[in-house]
């Protein structure tokens, strides 16, 4: 007889004993927290023809937008083509292939038709919602949830993770009070839920109300933080707060302790750090030696495989003077753009020019970043990211107005970040350069 979910999914090739580990997996995802491959692991050890089990890891492998990463992430799919599967099985299997081969686009929609079919599938519904974040898909982080929610009841495992889910999506689309109150709920149910934690804290973010988002995430920081793969982005989250109260201090503790205190070589993690140090160097901070540190563990994972982490890579390879290194990831971005995979639009479209924007930025050539920057700020959601993280371009093209001196635009930049972000002492900061400009 075959094993069925909490949801009465069958699922091919699984005993008992496979399906226990396979299913803390997916609750360990859910929240963020754990080790789900280690849960995984076991569930294949246990069931070697439990197809799900080999497709739920290649997922894990497949969203972490590093080569070698991927490389588990196809040998997954490899292992998952000839075990016997459901139909719905089947499209998961296809799914990651897609996503193993950079077809992110290919995969979301196939994960899409499994929802719309099955609405209770967790797995489909959560990896899916990850390459909407991955394609800055903003629409479909909302909507893919909002279709499948109205089969989720109170009570059902892993109902906090679809609020957290919703909570994120509707964030992205602007829709702050909802989002607030669905992120709150999922925490409510499951405090330990990084994401509906995260979700909430975009909302602070996004509204300029600093205070509530420090309060909001020292509030309980044992349960997002214990055995979390995710703390790392959302203490990231914590030190944005400080920032834009120019609580540099604060900033630079968090980045020294648990943000980059261990060095990572996990791309997400370091996405973070240089994010955080490259809005401190365009604050004219002084980040002493972090930069060297950070970015002698870039090369790998910032060698033209997803836009986005390149992006951020060129941000530690100027902050440490690196022009080798910043010239061998331009390189690496050529190749890309050659390729026939979606990281060659994510690419062509938004990365490459903002790499070398950010590369111009360093060298202080202030007019050749504003001229790359200015084209694909509307379409930067092309490459990946949430509102909160591409708000760096924004930050980064502002400042260059002011350092070139281009007091006209540089006050119209002022004046768009005023009416977005009114409460947010930065905006406040920049109106008063660019005045200072205009005067001069």
């Amino acid at each position: 007889m075959a094993i069925k979910d909490a949801f009465d999914l069958a699922l091919s090739g699984a005993t008992q004993a496979g399906f226990v580990p396979y299913s803390q997996a997916v609750s360990q995802l859910q929240c963020f927290i754990g080790d789900p491959v280690a849960s995984v692991d076991r569930a294949i050890a246990q069931d070697p023809g439990f197809v799900m089990a080999h497709v739920f890891k290649g997922y894990l492998f497949g969203l972490a937008t590093e080569r070698e990463a991927t490389a588990v992430a196809r040998a997954c799919h490899e292992a998952a083509l000839p075990l016997a599967a459901t139909t719905r099985e089947k499209a998961h299997v296809s799914a990651l292939g897609h996503l193993a081969n950079g077809r992110w686009h290919d995969a979301a929609r196939i994960l899409e038709d499994i929802t719309i079919e099955t609405p209770l599938d967790a797995v489909a519904l959560q990896v899916g919602h990850q390459i909407d974040f991955f394609t800055g898909n903003a629409r479909m982080l909302r909507d893919r949830i909002a279709r499948a929610l109205p089969s989720w009841q109170s009570g059902m495992p892993g109902y906090h993770a679809m609020l957290g889910m919703q909570a994120f999506g509707l964030e992205e689309m602007g829709d702050y009070t909802k989002a607030e109150k669905l992120g709150r709920m999922a925490v409510e149910i499951e405090p330990r839920d990084g994401w509906a934690q995260h979700a909430v804290a975009h909302v602070m973010e996004m509204q300029s109300r600093q205070r509530d988002g420090i309060a909001w995430m020292r509030a309980n920081p044992e349960a997002w933080t214990k055995d979390s793969f995710l703390q790392v982005h959302n203490w990231w989250h914590l030190a944005l707060f400080h920032y834009d109260l120019g609580e540099t201090d604060q900033v630079l503790a968090l980045y020294d302790g648990p943000i980059y205190g261990t060095p990572s070589t996990m791309a997400l993690n370091m996405v973070d750090a240089s994010a955080l140090l490259w809005r401190l160097y365009l604050g004219g901070v002084d980040i002493g030696d972090r930069w060297a540190a950070l970015a002698a563990n870039w090369p790998g994972a910032g060698a033209g495989d997803y836009a986005f982490n390149d992006a951020h890579a060129m941000m530690a390879f100027v902050g440490a003077g690196l022009d080798a290194q910043a010239r061998t990831l331009l390189e690496a971005q050529r190749e890309a753009m050659r390729g026939s995979d979606d990281n060659a639009a994510f690419t062509r479209d938004v990365g490459y020019p903002l790499t070398l924007a950010i590369k111009a930025f360093g060298e202080g050539n202030y007019a050749e970043a504003i001229r790359l920057i200015r084209p694909i700020r509307a379409i930067a959601h092309r490459f990946g990211g949430s509102h909160a993280q591409r708000d760096v371009i924004d930050l980064t093209l502002i400042e260059a107005a002011l350092r070139g001196g281009d007091r006209v635009l540089a006050r119209a930049l002022a004046a768009e970040r005023a009416m977005a972000r009114p409460d947010s002492p930065l905006s406040l900061l920049f109106s008063r350069r660019a005045a200072d400009l205009s005067e001069n």
